[in-house]
């Protein structure tokens, strides 16, 4: 295969972005239909392939290419199809029961069967986590218990009260299947350094780490077991997909303008319009989940006051923030969760644009105007600071904008500085971070509580890491409710209530509603995403 090499340096002091990439004229290599490699640019770098672990989305681009689930669930529709288990599972009354038939056959990239005993020891890692091991419980599995091997091709899998999006959480990232030795990993051993050791039943074997800037996969010459309502059966078409650590906005857009790389992910909102050219696209994925949002931590000081949580919403343009900063990709959000969402509920009338009576709550909570025109109140200073999230789009600007919204009003508003493990640290510190500025996509009622529950993500900080104690014990039961009721219905109306209670108390500011936008050549087809935007590369056939 012909190969055309090509890197970049960044024009910043102190980065370097080296990137090594393949053109797609080559031979076909006889892994797939039409051959060639595939150069996929990243803004971040991943850090950790624990599937639990993965839902950042560097991490989940890739275990999307190298495991398989379960069960697949259809980006359109959103239904759950058969994957590794032959149909869908069976369920008992209350939810507490699944069984599912696994196909044959299927084997691990190290040789080694894909079997029931095999399924069980995942789910007992994911569903329990292990604290000896740093390794975490899948935040996509409630109530789990344990599960049983019924014979070498049945599982059967048991919990301690309902939890009916089981079904949904083994079509997850979350839930690839991994071989026997990688389930004996530490955290660390899951992390950078280790990636070619990372064994899947996938399409896709990652063949080469160049630590911090890429990764190479090769397709698998006998996959034979891709979910059957694909389209494309067999080895995928192409032969392998480096994937570049690019970090700077325009060397990815410049590169796959210039013909140079063939799909780029976190497209910004400016750049949109040149994709609109000959020989582009643009691909705008939903992500199903939790909107791109701000939550409010109101065990911080300056936030405690529910008025002043409530004048921030109303001093927060946020059709202005989207006109400004965005393009027709990015709807204004009209509630927590997208319109796309399992459990949706619009509550956009708890959001309204309304900065006469944001000054007027702040005056009722005794907030006063300082000599600079910060607002002051026993000696404090109404000053909040944001966290910048590096994963969303724009998020520097989003928050500087916020910060000239609330300037008038008497807010002061920061943004903490740093990379994502300062962020990381950070996020946590009540006294660092006051209002968080995140996202969540997952496609079942249940990513309300990934997104605030006190032990899942925490995003409101309801649960204090240092006393260990819950702010808000009925927020807590309503998104519990959310995972531990049997049937459709209720969970709707647990969905609706937890909602109810986030409008009452002013937790939240949903801003818009996050796609994952990708830029491609026109050389490139057979893209797709799955249900929350992460890439698919398994039917892509490149132009030769």
């Amino acid at each position: 295969m012909n190969k055309r090499r090509i890197a970049w340096i960044g024009a910043l002091a102190a980065v370097a972005i080296a990137m090594t990439g393949c053109a797609a004229s080559g031979d076909d290599g006889g892994s797939g239909d039409a051959g060639g490699t595939l150069t996929y640019l990243e803004p971040q770098t991943w850090n950790t392939l624990y599937p639990p672990a993965g839902g950042f989305y560097p991490n989940g681009g890739v275990l999307n290419q190298v495991t398989d689930r379960l069960l697949w669930q259809d980006p359109e529709t959103l239904e759950l199809e058969p994957w590794i288990a032959t149909e869908l599972p069976e369920v008992n009354a209350d939810a507490t029961e699944y069984t599912f038939t696994l196909r044959e056959g299927v084997t691990y990239s190290d040789g080694t069967p894909l079997d029931a005993e095999n399924v069980v020891k995942n789910f007992d890692l994911y569903g329990k986590g292990d604290p000896d091991r740093a390794l975490s419980v899948s935040e996509a599995i409630n109530n789990y218990d344990h599960g049983e091997v019924v014979d070498e091709h049945t599982v059967k899998f048991f919990f301690t009260e309902p939890s009916p999006g089981f079904a949904q959480a083994v079509s997850t990232i979350n839930s690839g299947l991994v071989s026997n030795a990688t389930l004996d990993r530490t955290s660390e051993e899951f992390g950078p350094g280790n990636a070619t050791e990372i064994i899947g039943s996938g399409p896709f074997v990652i063949s080469d780490e160049q630590l911090g800037s890429e990764l190479k996969l090769t397709a698998r010459e006998d996959y034979d077991w891709a979910p059957p309502a694909r389209e494309h059966q067999g080895p995928a078409r192409i032969d392998g997909i480096d994937i570049v650590v690019a970090g700077e906005d325009s060397v990815r857009v410049g590169t796959v303008v210039a013909g140079q790389a063939d799909i780029a992910r976190t497209i910004p909102a400016p750049d949109e319009p040149q994709f609109a050219a000959d020989g582009l696209e643009l691909v705008a994925a939903p992500t199903n989940g939790v909107n791109n949002s701000l939550s409010f931590r109101p065990t911080s000081p300056q936030l405690s006051d529910i008025r002043v949580r409530q004048a921030i919403i109303a001093g927060v343009d946020r059709q202005a923030i989207v006109d400004t900063l965005f393009t027709d990709s990015y709807p204004l959000a009209t509630g927590i969760l997208a319109k796309t969402a399992l459990g949706y509920v619009d509550t956009s009338d708890a959001y309204v644009h309304d900065p006469d009576r944001a000054k007027q709550l702040l005056d009722e909570a005794g907030w006063k105007p300082g000599s600079d025109g910060v607002r002051e109140k026993d000696g404090e200073r109404l000053s909040i600071t944001f966290n910048e999230a590096l994963p969303q789009p724009r998020s520097k600007e989003v928050v500087t904008l916020i910060q000239e919204q609330l300037a008038p009003l008497g807010i002061e508003v920061k943004l903490f500085p740093g990379d994502q493990a300062a962020q990381d640290a950070a996020r946590l510190d009540v006294g660092t971070i006051q209002v968080y500025h995140s996202m969540v996509g997952r496609a079942d009622f249940d990513v309300l509580k990934s997104q605030l529950y006190s032990t899942n993500r925490n995003a409101l900080l309801n649960l204090d890491p240092a006393t260990g104690k819950v702010f808000d014990q009925e927020l807590d039961e309503l998104l519990a409710r959310i995972a531990s009721v049997p049937t459709t219905e209720e969970r709707q109306a647990a969905s609706a209530a937890a909602q109810e209670r986030l409008v009452e108390q002013a937790y939240v500011l949903p801003l818009f509603e996050e796609p994952q936008v990708f830029g491609l050549t026109s050389k490139v087809s057979g893209f797709e995403t799955e249900s929350i935007g992460r890439p698919s590369f398994y039917e892509v056939q490149l132009e030769r």
